[in-house]
């Protein structure tokens, strides 16, 4: 799997930053900033707006704020005026704490996840299309801007399915996982080839998390190896990887499960199966799949 026409990230920018986006906004399309809060700042802001000259119409001002305690989130638009402000009194990024911050665009809103939690929608108040810049100011250190385009619909498949049945009548329940054991009475011969791509969250002697998207079958498949086994897969969730399309995984570990989010969306969660977090220590990636980057 490559991406195609994928504008690539900005690494390590200096603050204050103005970029362009590629194509501009479109539904489906998301924008991940990664980077850390500054000890000791009043405030900082990231504006998804329309050209860099000043006075540029502001689609999503995204602003947190530190002049009080608990923080608060401000978020408007600027069409020459201020608008409105919604406020968020809620502060998801303190002083010195490092974030992954996503702005989706959905057809009615902004949908913004911090740190792989939803945190807020914004309905739309200026055409998103005419957005083709981001800018960011104030006590902030980023470390990434990241784009991901929105995958096309499939010819004859809706853009997310519920889940599939586990198995079909007259086939086993469970396949062997590529390059694995394969399952109790299972010879591991005779099966499909091997699936384009996957993620594993590996420790010295099995895996913890299996993240194995087919998309010949249109699922994605989540299992645990323990003891040289493989445990019963998890299928639900659709699918919502295309071939040829870029995607940004995030895989977030809390105490009883993972949340995996695609394109700033959660996908599905995975109860920890090995419960000894510590001992994971392997992001291993396989398959069919081209990497721009990888965060821990």
């Amino acid at each position: 799997m490559a991406f195609y026409n994928q504008q690539q990230p900005f690494f390590n920018p200096t603050v204050p930053f103005t970029g362009s986006i590629q194509g501009g906004l479109q539904e489906g399309k998301g924008i991940t900033v990664t980077g850390r809060v500054l000890p000791g700042t009043d405030r900082f802001h990231v504006n998804l707006q329309s050209g860099s000259r000043p006075g540029a119409n502001v689609a999503l001002h995204f602003n947190p704020r530190y002049d009080s305690h608990p923080g608060y989130v401000v978020v408007n638009t600027f069409q020459q005026k201020w608008g409105s402000e919604e406020r968020r009194h809620e502060a998801p990024m303190p002083h010195g704490s490092t974030f992954t911050l996503t702005f989706l665009v959905n057809r009615q809103a902004f949908t913004v996840t911090i740190n792989g939690r939803h945190f807020m929608e914004f309905k739309h108040r200026l055409p998103f299309n005419t957005v083709d810049t981001i800018s960011i100011v104030g006590g902030v250190e980023v470390n990434s801007i990241s784009f991901q385009s929105p995958a096309p619909t499939q010819p004859g498949f809706p853009p997310t399915q519920p889940g599939f049945p586990p198995t079909q009548p007259g086939f086993p329940s469970f396949f062997p996982q590529p390059a694995y054991p394969a399952y109790p009475g299972q010879p591991g011969q005779g099966f499909p080839a091997p699936p384009p791509f996957d993620f594993n969250l590996r420790f010295n002697s099995g895996i913890a998390l299996h993240f194995n998207p087919r998309l010949d079958d249109r699922i994605v498949v989540r299992n645990s190896l323990l003891r040289e086994k493989w445990g019963p897969e998890e299928r639900t969730g659709g699918m919502p990887f295309h071939p040829g399309q870029p995607f940004m995984v995030t895989i977030m570990c809390e105490t009883h499960c993972y949340r995996v989010m695609v394109n700033g969306v959660l996908m599905c969660t995975y109860n920890h199966r090995h419960t000894t977090l510590q001992q994971i220590d392997i992001l291993e990636v396989n398959g069919d799949v081209s990497l721009t980057s990888v965060q821990v």
